[in-house]
């Protein structure tokens, strides 16, 4: 026994002397990004051409600088940086990699309208690509607009347009008895039709295809602007893809043949002399004095508590209802802001934190700050519900908005279990509805009726808060909401946005509700505040945690039923708990 004990002390000890080493080398690491891999405070040389990777997936926004993503731009910032560089004498143009695969249609869109803007001071914009190989029809539209696009001639020329593809689990339900037991407002909710269908219900498919339709029409117009290539010839270069290098160069589509290192040269030369090349990501936005816009951004999935920004550990991106709220309540009380621009990009989530969210907004509001929304790639559901009440709504007219609407449900995995010999039974004290989150047995009648009346509540709040927020009858809003997805050109039309743009075009909006000329040069200023270098570090390891806290939470662990269900592999049949604020949407490439 007394060895028995030493071997547990020992592995007690071994544990904490590994965790200790674990936590030492992390900050070495981290220690070593703060000071070596982040680069220094960039200075813009006399001749210096702005680059742009466009071949790497962004994040719409953050909250400053972070200690692994250096590399890395942000949305946001290419579209302030872009804005701010029109003027900035010392920048000749820009270069662009473009990505030859494929872009979210709102990223491409908004990308694209900042080059034009970026254009509009007479600085020139070139793009290479090595191939646009994939079938997106964004990846080449979000850089249509450049004043030369380059292109290896060994490559080829694929867009075709745009296609959504649906996964469905009821056949597969259906085979091994898995029960799924949801309740959706309503028919066009099509989040629940992944476990409930085997294919696209009527509403599913009218929806998505108008929607798709929408896509193609607003990228379509576009590329015939900045091309000068009739619409019609477009649609008929698109249902004939793929194309070679010669024939895309033939139609227009692309204008010079050649690498990347010769557009480098090619664009040095155009420049001038000692021509310096600088990644945007590293673009320092000149700083303005005058009146403060407070910008508040949140994207991902809306949840209780703090957002989150990932981090080299973790990529959950989450807007925290409590992060969200405590920004607006600073905005709000902070006198040099006249106004505040909320940048939303987000499918859903969380109906109690998105009320919080929207809450706060309408706190804002009372407080004399107009509140400006810009959606991004989409604020759908939960997302448009934080939006309803702001003064304006402005939507680029490919954002993926709406989605009026709640679902909650869960699977039921007892027979699906039973036919492998796994049982399970239970035992209850109080309520019947004490059982309506089992994971193991289907609703009754009676917490089928409880968990409807319930979703219909949320429905009714839903609808109620965009009726007044948006000022429209409550009959015309029952009609556009249903859960449907709209782009943002369907959204202005029906009601549910005041204008199409981007950030940009929120900023100008804010302006003016908060009566500032609209020649003067505001601030932009985050809300809340981009944390430190030690702070995101000290978020990161948690260095203020004391031993003591964690044995004690380790002890807890052990013991816990949830430390047995995880060695018996449960964790992967977590239920679905809580009623969700949450859109459906495919990936659109």
């Amino acid at each position: 026994m007394r060895q028995f004990f030493i071997s547990i002390l020992g592995s007690v000890i071994g544990f904490f002397i590994a965790m200790v080493l674990i936590l030492f080398f992390v900050f070495t690491l981290a220690v070593f990004a703060v000071n070596s891999a982040k680069p220094k405070k960039t200075t813009v040389s006399a001749t210096t051409v702005l680059s742009m990777d466009l071949r790497n997936p962004m994040l719409d926004h953050g909250n400053g600088n972070s200690l692994f993503r250096n590399n890395t731009a942000f949305l946001v910032h290419i579209v302030r940086s872009l804005h701010d560089a029109k003027t900035n004498t010392k920048i000749k143009g820009l270069l662009i990699r473009a990505n030859g695969w494929a872009m979210s249609p709102a990223q491409s869109e908004e990308i694209r309208l900042a080059i034009k803007d970026f254009q509009s001071s007479g600085k020139f914009v070139i793009a290479h690509a090595q191939g646009f190989e994939g079938p997106s029809l964004s990846a080449y539209a979000a850089v249509s607009s450049a004043d030369e696009i380059w292109m290896q001639d060994t490559t080829g020329f694929s867009p075709a347009g745009y296609r959504a593809e649906v996964e469905f689990l009821g056949g597969v339900f259906e085979k091994y008895d898995l029960k799924a037991n949801f309740i959706q407002f309503k028919e066009y909710k099509n989040a629940v039709n992944t476990y409930t269908q085997k294919g696209l219900t009527k509403p599913h498919r009218e929806a998505m295809s108008e929607l798709l339709t929408s896509l193609m029409d607003d990228t379509v117009a576009n590329i015939a602007n900045d091309r000068g290539i009739s619409e019609k010839s477009i649609r008929f270069f698109l249902q004939n893809a793929p194309h070679s290098a010669e024939q895309a160069k033939e139609a227009s589509y692309v204008d010079k043949f050649g690498y990347w290192v010769d557009v480098k040269d090619y664009v040095k030369k155009k420049a001038g002399k000692n021509t310096n090349l600088l990644d945007i990501a590293r673009y320092e936005i000149s700083p303005q004095k005058g009146p403060v816009i407070a910008f508040i951004g949140g994207q991902g999935i809306i949840l209780p508590g703090k957002s989150s920004q990932g981090g080299p550990f973790s990529n959950k991106i989450t807007m925290g209802g409590d992060t969200v709220s405590e920004a607006f309540v600073k905005a709000s009380k902070n006198d040099k802001v006249k106004a505040i621009v909320f940048r939303i990009n987000s499918p859903g989530g969380s109906p109690a934190a998105s009320d919080q969210i929207w809450d706060s907004v309408n706190r804002a509001k009372k407080a004399g700050k107009p509140v400006v929304i810009s959606m991004g790639q989409y604020a759908a559901s939960g997302g448009y519900y934080v939006a309803a009440n702001a003064d304006k709504i402005v939507a680029m007219p490919t954002t993926i908005t709406g989605s009026i609407g709640v679902y909650g449900g869960k699977v039921a995995i007892g027979d699906a279990a039973a036919n492998f010999g796994y049982n399970t039974e239970s035992i209850t004290v109080g309520g019947e509805f004490s059982a309506a989150y089992s994971p193991f047995e289907p609703w009754s009648q009676a917490n089928r009726a409880a968990m409807y009346g319930a979703l219909e509540d949320i429905y009714a709040d839903f609808t109620s808060r965009v009726a007044t927020g948006r000022n429209i009858p409550l009959d015309d809003v029952l009609k556009i909401a249903k859960g449907r997805v709209w782009t943002g050109t369907q959204a202005k039309e029906v009601g549910l946005v005041d204008e199409l743009g981007g950030f940009m075009k929120a900023v100008e909006i804010a302006k003016k509700l908060a009566k500032i000329d609209e020649d003067t040069k505001v601030q932009i200023k985050k809300f809340p505040r981009p944390l430190t270098d030690i702070e995101q570090l000290q978020k990161m390891l948690n260095v203020s945690a004391q031993s003591a806290q964690d044995l004690k939470a380790l002890r807890v662990f052990t013991s816990s039923p949830e430390f047995v269900a995880l060695l018996k592999a449960r964790t992967a049949l977590e239920p679905q708990s809580q009623e969700s604020l949450k859109a459906a949407l495919p990936t659109i490439e």
